[in-house]
C-alpha cells in the first residue's frame, strides 16, 4: 500500500485528524477521530515520519480545497485562504475512486492554485498534477476556443491568483503551437506539464508581485533570479524521477543551457516562448498590459532564423485578437472575441456596446470579414468597463456555430 507523509505544518494544536495516522511500515499510530494534543505530540509523530494512505490524503486534500473555495465565495483575503489549515472532517464525498479532476478551466485554475500555493507541503502533488494535466489536455481537445477565452478573461483579475492562469495559458499555447507544429505527442505531454509547476518555487510572491506598486525589492529579485532552480528541486522532493520534465522547469527561462534531445529542446523554447508572451499580456497594478497584437509583433521581430517558424507558428495559433480579449470595430463598436477565425486579423466576436460606447442589452454577432465590422484596434482590459457573462457567449458559440 502506498503511504504518503502527514502535512503537520497545516495542523494546528488541538485538531481533530481526520485520517488514520501511521508509521512508514503500516503501523497504526493514531485512529482517526483523536487529536493532535501538543507541539510536542506533532514533533514526535513528524519524528517517526508519521504518514497516511494515498487514498486518504487525497480526501483529506479535496476538503481542504472545499474549505478554501468557501472562503474564497466569502470573500476572504487571498492571504488566509492560503494558510488556511488542514480541516479536521472530510466528507464522504470527498473519497474518490480515481484522480481525476471535475469541472472547467477555472475549477482547473482553483485546483492549480491550491497546489502551486502549497508547494513543498503538497499532498499528493503528482497525482494531483497529473488530474489536472489530463483534465487540461481533454478539456483543451474538446475547445480550444473555450480555454483560450476563459484564461484571457481571467488573466486580468488578479483576485483569482496570477501564477495558476498564467501558468494553464502558457500551458494551452504552448500545446496549440505544438499541434500546428506536428510535434510528437512526447511534446504535448512535457510541455503542459513544465507550464503547470515552473513557477511553483514563487508562486504566492509571484501573485504579490503582480499587485504590487512598487518596483521589485532586492530579496524579490533574488527570489525572480532563482525561481526556476527551486521549482526543479521541488519537483525532486516530490519523487519526479523524469529528468526531461526537472530540466524543462529548471531550463523555462534559459533553454539555451539545455543538453537534452531535440524533442526536449525544441519543447523548451516553445514553453519559453509562451512564458514570455503570457507574462507581456498580463498586466500588473505597477504596469497596463500589452495588447495581445502588440505582443504577437514583438515575439515576431524579435526572431532570429531558427525560431522564427516556432514564433510564427504561436502567433498564428492564437491570432492577433485571441479568444477572450477585446477590440473596437470599424463601426465604433466594443466586441469581445469569442472564437479565433480562418484568418488571424478576422476573429468572430459579440459586440458588446453600440457605436456611442453605451452597452447592449444583448450580446449580437459580428463577422469582422465585413468592412463595416472589421476589427479597428485592440482593446486592453482596462479600457473596457464592461464584465461578460460567460453563459450568453457560450450560448451565442452556438447559435452561429463558432
Amino acid at each position: 500500500m502506498a503511504y504518503l507523509p502527514v502535512p503537520f505544518g497545516r495542523i494546528s494544536v488541538g485538531s481533530t485528524l481526520p485520517v488514520d495516522i501511521r508509521a512508514p511500515d503500516g503501523r497504526l499510530l493514531l485512529r482517526r477521530g483523536q487529536i493532535l494534543q501538543s507541539e510536542a505530540h506533532r514533533d514526535m509523530l513528524a519524528a517517526h515520519h508519521a504518514c497516511m494512505t494515498e487514498t486518504d490524503a487525497l480526501a483529506w486534500q479535496k476538503a481542504l480545497e472545499r474549505q478554501m473555495r468557501l472562503l474564497r465565495q466569502s470573500g476572504a483575503d487571498m492571504a488566509d485562504i492560503a494558510s488556511t489549515p488542514m480541516p479536521a472532517e472530510i466528507l464522504d464525498s470527498d473519497f474518490l475512486e480515481n484522480r481525476a479532476v471535475n469541472g472547467g478551466w477555472l475549477d482547473l485554475q482553483e485546483t492549480l492554485r491550491g497546489l502551486l500555493y502549497q508547494g513543498t507541503d503538497a499532498i499528493a502533488p503528482l497525482a494531483r498534477i497529473q488530474g489536472i494535466e489530463q483534465k487540461a489536455l481533454t478539456l483543451l481537445d474538446q475547445d480550444p476556443d473555450e480555454g483560450l477565452f476563459v484564461l484571457f478573461q481571467a488573466l486580468p483579475d488578479l483576485g483569482l491568483g496570477y501564477c495558476a492562469t498564467h501558468a494553464l495559458l502558457s500551458g494551452l499555447v504552448g500545446v496549440l503551437t505544438i499541434d500546428k507544429l506536428a510535434l510528437p505527442s512526447e511534446s504535448r505531454t512535457l510541455l503542459l506539464r513544465s507550464a503547470l509547476v515552473m513557477n511553483i518555487g514563487m508562486a504566492r510572491p509571484q501573485d504579490s508581485l503582480a499587485r504590487q506598486l512598487k518596483a521589485p525589492t532586492e530579496v524579490q529579485r533574488e527570489l525572480i533570479t532563482a525561481h526556476a532552480p527551486t521549482s526543479a528541486d521541488i519537483l525532486r522532493g516530490f519523487g519526479v524521477q523524469d529528468p526531461h520534465w526537472i530540466d524543462a522547469v529548471q531550463w523555462h527561462h534559459s533553454p539555451e543551457n539545455c543538453n537534452g534531445p531535440d524533442y526536449q529542446k525544441s519543447t523548451l523554447q516553445l514553453l519559453h516562448l509562451a512564458d514570455t508572451l503570457v507574462a507581456k499580456m498580463a498586466p500588473r497594478v505597477s504596469r497596463p498590459a500589452m495588447s495581445t497584437l502588440g505582443a504577437a509583433k514583438s515575439m515576431l521581430l524579435e526572431a532570429s532564423g531558427p525560431d522564427l517558424s516556432e514564433r510564427g507558428a504561436m502567433a498564428s495559433v492564437l491570432g492577433f485578437y485571441p479568444p477572450g480579449t477585446y477590440v473596437r470595430l470599424e463601426n465604433g463598436e466594443i466586441a469581445v472575441v469569442i472564437a479565433r477565425g480562418d484568418k488571424a486579423t478576422a476573429p468572430h466576436v459579440a459586440s458588446l456596446t453600440n457605436a456611442a460606447g453605451l452597452a447592449s442589452g444583448a450580446y449580437v454577432y459580428r463577422d469582422t470579414r465585413l468592412p463595416h465590422h472589421a476589427v479597428r484596434a485592440p482593446l486592453t482590459t482596462s479600457q473596457v468597463n464592461i464584465k461578460v457573462n460567460h453563459e450568453k457567449i457560450s450560448r451565442l458559440r452556438r447559435q452561429h456555430g463558432v
